[in-house]
């Protein structure tokens, strides 16, 4: 069976962020099935990148672009302020565990779990 990953990221600063982006697209490039999850303070980068000249705005987008985020904390980002661009872009939200996302469910689904 090929090996399943989904990264969930709860720290909120960019510079670790990016480092889930880089491994998504990555792991993606390479033929394998990806997810990211957005908790935590990484929600609050929701707004950063709605700024054109954001770093990292483009590998964020085409993350986006590629299907692999795969959920944003409904709880988290009503939080830190981001749940009405979440949902002005679109975003899949997840609050299948008290308003949070479960990894139970990407568990069940054959995932491995890696956070960051």
């Amino acid at each position: 069976m090929e090996k399943k990953y989904c990264l969930f990221a709860f720290n909120g600063e960019m510079m670790c962020f990016v480092h889930v982006l880089l491994n998504a697209l990555d792991l993606h490039s390479k033929g394998y099935e990806v997810k990211m999850v957005m908790e935590g303070s990484t929600t609050k980068l929701i707004a950063d990148f709605e700024k054109e000249d954001a770093p990292f705005r483009k590998m964020y987008l085409e993350c986006i672009e590629k299907g692999l985020l795969d959920c944003v904390c409904r709880a988290c980002s009503y939080q830190m302020g981001t749940l009405d661009i979440a949902q002005k872009n679109n975003l899949p939200l997840c609050d299948d565990m008290s308003a949070h996302p479960s990894m139970e469910r990407y568990l069940k689904q054959g995932y491995e779990i890696i956070t960051f």
